[in-house]
């Protein structure tokens, strides 16, 4: 599990969120809205780096019977 560091860094990412998310939700601070979705614009590309990854490491095992 060599890139298990970057399932922890997703984690971080969306943990890192929680506060810019209460402003905007819950304080109106439209600031923090422009924060959240850059964050989850770098959640969403992080993550889709993560799916190609377990996708080649599944690819290139070899078959269990």
């Amino acid at each position: 599990m060599a890139n298990y560091e970057r399932f922890t860094e997703l984690q971080n990412l969306v943990s890192g969120l929680e506060a810019d998310a209460d402003k905007f939700y819950n304080k109106g601070n439209s600031a923090a809205g422009t924060r959240v979705r850059k964050g989850l614009q770098d959640i969403k590309n992080l993550a889709q780096a993560i799916r190609l990854e377990i996708q080649e490491s599944k690819n290139s095992a070899p078959a269990k019977k």
